[in-house]
């Protein structure tokens, strides 16, 4: 009598869940259908339609101001679901219900779940679902398995075809349009706007970030079309008054009902300041329909926005030297990125530790940070997509000169090596503010780095 095979762990059956969403079509590929997730939603009985969404697309910013939003609607008392994207060190961080990222064990439950339907999806039609397709569907079910009371989903790629625009925003905001998936998207702000612009549905409320000319023009006639009412950074609410501070900055923030003064956030940059003040009017709107004649209060707000963290963000992981993380990983983020570590910290030197992804435009993203980093040290990650170090290296040496550009192919070697260089640099008396280390170049780089030096969410 043969022995009845033993039942996975929770851990062994988290592997195979992800194993077996990573044998799905990758996130970078695109075929523009909304037919396969709408199919599996109805299979599903439609979990995107059992709470209100507030919906996010843009280039950057849309997960720093998906987990303010999810901060501030937990604080008005409200039930959430948080889905972002791309994760940092594993899958589970994209799927959150009430600010918890779900359980390794709920992960592969909520997968088992919707596979069986996943299955009938795959078997009728010419493509089977995607990666992104099926976690998307996930998120959804979990959600309203919770039940969750709002929806805070981020866009994967674009909007108009992208899995999460099956379900109808009720706020949607638009973080600043740079140019970023060119192959995808375009190769223009105005451009890559049309796509994004396709999120807004007839009764939307838009909350709309500072844009380019040209793009808030495309999005503006997107609202129009459909009846969307909009509010715009700089118009009907915006940031009013920043000061830097230690651990953070300290915002005054025009709303769309009122003023709210001196809220510490706990993030660096300008750009955290005006995400700050999207999250706030995307909430005000959500919540408009019950009684928000004066605003939020303000006590709440500010303790909801004490609360904010966002990992790989100018995340400090490491000190003595501090090692910083950040996920930018295009020309738009790199700028504001730079911007910001100048501003927040006093390091000389700063050494770069770069990696990314081969399809990226890599000149922009070093021309950004050119000018504060003194050294840069090229890696690269694990996926294939990432860049040879080699290759990269020489992109850089390009743009800072041979001098001033390392190679260690290794992202732990590379790690290894910047923290030594700007050891020495203390040691030898060149820094004034003492040296530090930024990685950066892409969020599946800082994810790694991250992971290596022990970060925790």
């Amino acid at each position: 009598m043969s022995e009845a095979r033993a039942e996975p762990s929770g851990a062994e059956r988290y592997r195979e869940v992800e194993r077996a969403l990573l044998a799905r079509w990758p996130e970078s590929r695109l075929e523009p259908s909304l037919d396969r997730i709408a199919a599996l939603c109805d299979l599903l009985g439609q979990p995107q339609r059992a709470f209100p969404v507030v919906h996010l697309t843009g280039t950057n910013g849309k997960t720093s101001t998906a987990r303010m939003i999810d901060v501030l609607l937990r604080a008005l008392g409200l039930r959430t679901g948080r889905f972002t994207s791309p994760h940092l060190e594993q899958m589970t961080e994209r799927i959150s219900v009430d600010g918890e990222e779900l359980s390794r064990e709920r992960f592969a439950e909520v997968y088992d779940e919707v596979a069986p339907y996943a299955d009938v999806v795959d078997r009728s039609g010419e493509h089977p679902l995607s990666f992104f397709e099926l976690i998307t569907a996930m998120a959804f079910a979990a959600f309203a398995d919770a039940p969750v009371d709002a929806g805070v989903i981020e866009v994967g790629l674009g909007g108009s075809w992208d899995a999460t625009n099956v379900a109808d925003a009720a706020v949607a905001v638009v973080t600043p349009i740079g140019v970023d998936h060119e192959r995808l998207l375009g190769d223009a702000p105005e451009v890559i706007a049309i796509e994004k612009a396709g999120i807004l549905k007839a009764g939307t409320f838009l909350v709309l970030a500072q844009q380019q000319v040209d793009a808030a023009e495309v999005l503006l006639r997107r609202a129009a079309e459909v009846g969307a009412t909009v509010a715009r950074e700089g118009l009907e609410f915006g940031v009013l008054h920043r000061a830097p501070g230690l651990g953070g900055q300290l915002v005054s923030l025009q709303g769309l009902a009122t003023t709210y003064d001196e809220i510490f956030l706990p993030l660096h940059g300008a750009h955290q300041a005006h995400n700050a003040a999207c999250a706030l009017a995307a909430v005000e709107a959500f919540a408009g329909g019950k009684g928000l004649d004066g605003g939020l209060d303000l006590d709440t707000v500010r303790e909801a926005f004490a609360k904010v963290t966002s990992p790989a963000r100018l995340e400090v992981v490491r000190r003595s030297p501090a090692v910083v993380l950040d996920a930018a990983h295009n020309p738009h983020g790199a700028l504001a990125t730079a911007e910001a570590v100048q501003e927040a910290f006093s390091f000389s030197p700063l050494v770069g530790v770069v990696g990314v992804m081969a399809d990226k435009d890599v000149e922009g993203v070093l021309d950004a940070f050119e000018p504060v980093m003194s050294m840069v040290v090229c890696t690269q990650n694990s996926t294939a997509r990432a860049m040879p170090a080699k290759e990269l290296a020489e992109v850089a040496r390009g743009i800072f000169g041979s001098e001033r550009v390392e190679v260690a192919p290794r992202l732990d070697d590379a790690l290894d090596l910047a923290v030594g260089l700007a050891e020495a640099a203390d040691a030898n008396g060149i820094g004034l503010g003492g040296g530090g280390v930024l990685v950066t170049g892409s969020v599946i780089t800082a994810g790694e780095a991250r992971t290596l030096l022990g970060g925790s969410r």
